[in-house]
């Protein structure tokens, strides 16, 4: 996953040379990080990072790049789902147009799980537009320098509870059982491993929950 990264933000002049042609930072390995890879065929083809800050866990890459902005809504009780590092492969980007709805359904997925105040979204200004339609993500405020990237992002915000539902509505595959949300998100308990591959129920089932 992160050689996928690398890839993907160096063919999109987000990222500079590296001879470890591998992208990580400190935020991958927190207590409240959740990475995925999502597979096709046995091929990565996409890959994408959440985190859930709260107040018990604020620490995410949004809340730091955009700390004074975020930092007083979660002392005031709100959460967050915090998607970032989301990276795809060129070939299949161009082969499964789906790919970016396929990928970013993991974090509507947290959203149900989580239920957080609001779904974040730090990006490049041209893609506004797809997470404004899609999504319904607002402007939070304007571009500033993201830690690792040449280009500055922008902050988007999604109202869950304003916006979740519709949301599933207009795109059924977004739907997703409790059964589900769980293997993805629930911590696993003491000396037990949490599962390698989740299949997603809305392909399997009609009527998700």
């Amino acid at each position: 996953m992160y050689r996928l990264r690398y890839e993907s933000y160096r063919n999109a002049g987000m990222v500079k040379e590296d001879a470890a042609r591998t992208v990580t930072d400190q935020y991958d390995d927190l207590p409240n990080s959740y990475r995925f890879g999502i597979f096709y065929r046995g091929n990565l083809v996409s890959t994408l990072r959440l985190h859930y800050i709260d107040r018990a866990n604020p620490t995410g890459p949004s809340n730091t790049v955009f700390n004074d902005i975020l930092e007083p809504r979660i002392n005031a009780g709100e959460s967050f789902i915090d998607p970032s590092r989301f990276a795809a492969d060129g070939e299949w980007s161009r082969t499964l147009r789906v790919l970016p709805y396929v990928t970013l359904r993991l974090a509507v997925v947290a959203c149900k799980y989580f239920d957080p105040t609001c779904c974040l979204t730090a990006i490049k200004e041209e893609h506004s537009a797809f997470y404004h339609k899609v999504f319904r993500s607002v402007p939070t405020t304007g571009p500033r320098e993201y830690p690792g990237l040449t280009v500055p992002v922008h902050l988007l915000e999604s109202n869950c509870d304003r916006n979740l539902d519709n949301i599933i509505s207009q795109y059924p595959f977004f739907r997703s059982t409790a059964f589900e949300q769980r293997m993805l998100f629930e911590q696993p308990g003491r000396g037990e491993v949490g599962p390698l591959t989740v299949l997603p129920t809305a392909k399997y089932l009609k009527n998700a929950a």
